[in-house]
């Protein structure tokens, strides 16, 4: 059994592994005595799947054993399992916001050139950024050209020298600068202070976009493969998926394909819908309203042996592979009721019959 497994599902377990050994029954044995396949049964017994209560009620029967006491330990296995898988869950969320996190690290970093809001004018109000005419200053600050003695009219040629050369912008046809490009001017744009809020604003908006952005692709649990008739109505699929019974994994179109026992649609959930018997196997579709879907079962049957399901053009299939068994399964297909499946046997023998 796994190290990690619960010590409570691990008592089950260990329970049901006592109740095979004192009835002296292999696993192919139980499995043709239960209707539960070997494959199914080597997941119990091993501890890597949790048996559903079906199984343990009909091996209780089996091994003449009341099932009072055994579905008690099972009802207490089923709790200490989804706690595991709860925890479980919860640890991959944690991993998938710690990733999320990270990947906001590489957006939220400060842009080079940029400082804290505030810094430009504490600079201006300091009086200390003096340049010499013809280069640029600090950001926010306006070139500016030292203070000499003489002639007024040569002191502005320099300033406006000064002011073209380190700014940028060329003069308008009056000698003016154009709205909103000279230094200190006040356009459209406004003040360097607005400016830079501004950019910061906008800034703070693109992160947070990039924030829900990867949020969404983290906390994204689908697989992936765009099965059919979820990818179209995600918000009818969590629904669906938040109204299932404990230990029920699918519904509907997210069920095909998928084993029955593996998604906990088979034990007390299902029912035989339909039943043809070809020369001594028995072929049955197997119904769960529970989980809207429907797969095919033949019993008694021997190696090389068939079993299909179909729903409209749809179809699974299943076989016997293995000299012993006598169950096959087809995997699962979503139905709207199980009148819309039929399941067919093929022997191998050539000999073939179908439920309806």
């Amino acid at each position: 059994m796994p190290d990690e497994l619960d010590p409570q599902v691990g008592e089950f377990v260990s329970q049901l592994r006592r109740l095979v050994d004192r009835g002296g029954l292999s696993i192919s044995a139980v499995a043709d005595r239960t209707g539960y396949s070997k494959t199914s049964w080597e997941r119990y017994l091993n501890g890597r799947l949790l048996a559903p209560k079906g199984a343990v009620v009909a091996l209780a029967e089996v091994t003449d054993t009341s099932p009072v006491h055994l579905t008690t330990m099972w009802e207490l296995a089923e709790r200490a399992w989804s706690r595991s898988e709860m925890r479980h869950d919860m640890t991959m969320e944690a991993f998938r916001i710690s990733q999320a996190r990270a990947a906001l690290g590489e957006f939220g970093a400060p842009s080079v050139g940029t400082g804290p809001p505030g810094k430009g004018r504490a600079a201006r109000q300091g009086g200390g950024a003096m340049v010499t005419p013809g280069t640029a200053g600090p950001a926010g600050v306006a070139p500016t050209v030292p203070q000499q003695p003489g002639r007024p009219d040569v002191d502005a040629r320099q300033r406006d020298h000064a002011a073209r050369r380190g700014s940028g912008p060329h003069p308008g046809p009056y000698g003016a600068p154009p709205q909103g490009e000279g230094p200190g001017a006040v356009g459209p744009a406004g003040p360097p202070g607005k400016r830079r809020a501004t950019m910061f604003l906008a800034g703070l908006v693109g992160v947070l976009v990039v924030m829900a952005g990867v949020f969404w692709f983290a906390t994204d649990d689908g697989d992936g493969k765009g099965e059919a008739g979820t990818a179209g109505s995600p918000s009818a699929s969590a629904g669906t998926t938040a109204a299932l019974p404990a230990g029920v994994k699918c519904s509907g179109a997210g069920c095909t394909g998928k084993d029955a026992e593996s998604m906990g649609c088979s034990g007390a959930l299902v029912a035989t819908a339909e039943r043809a018997t070809v020369a001594t196997t028995v072929v049955e579709v197997r119904y769960s309203a529970t989980c809207k879907a429907a797969w095919g079962r033949i019993t008694g049957a021997t190696q090389g042996d068939e079993v299909q399901v179909t729903v409209g053009t749809a179809r699974q299939s299943g076989s016997i592979t293995a000299a012993g068994d006598t169950i096959a399964y087809t995997p699962m297909l979503a139905v709207r009721d199980a009148g819309e499946a039929k399941a067919c046997a093929t022997l191998a023998s050539g000999r073939k019959g179908c439920t309806r």
